[in-house]
Order: structure tokens, then sequence, then C-alpha cells
């Protein structure tokens, strides 16, 4: 018996969950994208058929995602709320990786009512830092702290920005804006985007800046701790350029006038940003991350330290931020195929980890995809 599964969106991250699925013979792949450029990377895979469409139309969306029995949402952050409740009111299945800016929680009585399991948020953090902390949470008694460090980033720096987009720039600009949310002794607390500098030596990658950013999202809520925190890692550098750039008004959506026109500056911006962010033909990127958790455990003070390190797959031509991403959310589509993972409502990947086996057998795929993903417990007293 087949399974069908609809994927909106076939970009960079996209693609790559498209090619993972249809290793799996008794799966059909739709594959839907507004532009069909973007589906020239799939449009020739055993299983998969292409579909140039813009879901945006909700008689499209209804249609594409009518035969499914699990809709894989990949589509950017700006769209992914509207169709993410598209999808829980045609009652289907749905992992989701657009990392809306809304809260999902606010669709939770939406998806219990039409008996749908949403994961949302699952790819690599927010997605493998939730699941990581979900289960370490099932292991410790009280969980004092969370901290997250994690960048996807070129392997090759370059001048002037050190940096290469590896995921949607726009949603890059977004985490040089958006004021960070932290919690401290318990409150909530903000701090500027960019802010808190600190410099991080990780294994096999070398020094590293950190920097604030908005991050946590579901975590604030779902775990309790009274310390959580997440930073975003660059070349040194690159923050403090980004400072400049923001507090020169270039990231500013409000039009201002030059010679009678008027000109958003963030237009201006991702305009000239995006062509140099772009990894060219041939250039290879990383992905790291470290996540650290204390807290007590059966009269010990305790540390979890959990840590990925992975890069552009040579042989399959595949970003490492692709397969981070990507792979995570293939491998948690499968286990609600398969009924491992069957909470109905929203979940954040968090509810994941979470659940016994799951993260178990994640290592396992992450393990036969070449990514590499660690943990170490220590008592500390």
């Amino acid at each position: 018996m087949s399974t069908h599964i609809t994927v909106l969106g076939s970009g960079l991250v996209g693609s790559a969950i498209i090619k993972d699925l249809a290793k799996d013979s008794t799966t059909h792949l739709l594959a839907v994208d507004i532009s069909q450029r973007s589906l020239h990377a799939v449009e020739n895979l055993d299983n998969v058929e292409t579909r140039v469409a813009d879901v945006n139309e909700r008689f499209v969306l209804d249609e594409v995602i009518g035969n499914a029995d699990l809709v894989i949402c990949a589509v950017p952050g700006f769209m992914g709320f509207k169709t993410l409740k598209g999808i829980i009111e045609n009652g289907k299945h749905v992992v989701d990786i657009s990392f809306f800016p809304e809260d999902g929680f606010e669709l939770t009585e939406l998806a219990e009512k039409h008996g749908v399991v949403a994961v949302v948020d699952c790819g690599v953090a927010p997605g493998l830092s939730n699941i990581q902390a979900g289960w370490a949470q099932t292991k410790m008694d009280t969980v004092e702290s969370y901290l997250c460090y994690v960048g996807g980033l070129p392997r090759v720096r370059t001048w002037p920005f050190e940096y290469k987009a590896v995921f949607s720039p726009i949603d890059v600009i977004e985490e040089y804006t958006r004021p960070a949310r932290f919690v401290e002794f318990g409150e909530l607390v903000t701090r500027e985007a960019l802010s808190g500098i600190e410099k991080l030596d990780l294994p096999g990658v070398g020094t590293l800046e950190a920097f604030n950013s908005d991050g946590l999202r579901s975590l604030i809520f779902t775990l309790d701790a009274p310390f959580k925190k997440e930073m975003t890692l660059r070349y040194a550098g690159h923050a403090e350029l980004m400072r400049v750039f923001r507090e020169m008004g270039l990231f500013d959506e409000q039009p201002v006038s030059v010679k009678g026109q008027d000109v958003a500056p963030i237009d201006l911006t991702t305009k000239l940003l995006f062509d140099a962010w772009k990894l060219k033909e041939g250039e290879e990127d990383l992905t790291v991350m470290q996540v650290i958790m204390e807290g007590k455990e059966g009269g010990d003070h305790v540390r979890y330290t959990f840590d990925l390190l992975d890069f552009f797959d040579t042989d399959q031509g595949v970003h490492s931020m692709a397969r981070t991403t990507g792979y995570t959310c293939t491998l948690v589509a499968r286990m609600v195929l398969s009924g491992q993972y069957a909470r109905v409502g929203i979940s954040p990947p968090e509810y994941v980890g979470q659940v016994e086996g799951c993260y178990d057998q994640l290592k396992e795929g992450y393990a036969k995809r070449g990514i590499r993903v660690t943990e170490t417990r220590e008592v500390l007293s």
C-alpha cells in the first residue's frame, strides 16, 4: 500500500526533503512550488510528480493536498501560518518547517477539532534542539538552564560579510532586527538582537562569535526552567557589521524619499545583499550547534551537552543546512505516518522528544545519513 505525501516548497530545503522521502519505494510524492525552476532538481526522481502552483490560493492548496496522507509545509515564513491553517482545515497531518512568526499554538483547537497531528518548527533549531530539550527533560527531575548555540555558515570565509545565507536571506535579516526573548530567573526578558557578543571555541570549526537572537520560540512556554537562551553563531566580525547596517537604517521597512522616489531601505538592502550572500556553484556550507542543559537528576547536579557538526554532502550535492533541517523533518514525518508520534494538536518538536524512542530513532536516522549528533552527561556535584 502506497503512502501519498505532498511537499509544499521545493527550494534548498524542500528539495532535500523530497529527495530523502523519494527513497521510500512505497511513497508517492507530489512536489509543489510556484517556480518551475525550483522543481528542476526533483522532477526526474522516481515516485515524484511535480506541479507548478501558487498555494496562496486556497482552492489550489485544497486541490494539491486532497490525496495526501501527510503534508510537508516548506513554504516561506510569511505565508506559513495561513498555509498551515488551510492544511489543518483539510484534515491532513502535517510537518511544518516554514518557521512563521505567528504563534502556532493558536491553531491547537483547530487541529484537535480535525484530528490532525501537526508538528511545527521541525528543523534544526528550532527542531532538533527542541527534541533534545524534550528528551533531556524526561531524564532530569528539574531543569535549571537551557542554552543553545547554533549557526549555518559557509566553509570558506570571504570578505566583507564572512557569511553566506544557507536559508531564506529575508529570514536571516529578521534575526538581526527582531528583539531576542530570553528567560532569566523565571522571567521573560528581551535583549537587542546582535547584542551580547561572546567568543566560543568549537571542535572542528574553531573560534566563532555568538550573539543574542530570538530563537527560543515555543521553549519559552513549554520548557520549565528559570534560565533559557539561544544565541546565533557566525564568524568573527559579522555581527558588528550587521549592527552598523541596522543602525544606518538599511533594514528599515519605512520608505524614504530618494530623488523623488519612495524607497524602502530593506528593499534596496535585500536586492544588493541577496546576490552577495548566495552560495555559488561549488561553495560548501556547514552547520554547527551545541545545546547545554543543566539540572537535578537523582540528587546530582548534571549537565547534558549535545553537539552537532555537519558539512556539505559532496556525494549528493546537498547543503548541510538543507540536510540538518530537511532530514529532521523527513524523519519526524515518518514517525507521524507510522503512528509512532500520534499526538493530535499543535506539537512543537520538544513534544516529539518526550515520547520514548523518538530521539533514539532520530539519531539512528541521522547516522545513516552521515550527520554527527552526540550527547554527553556529566555529574557536576
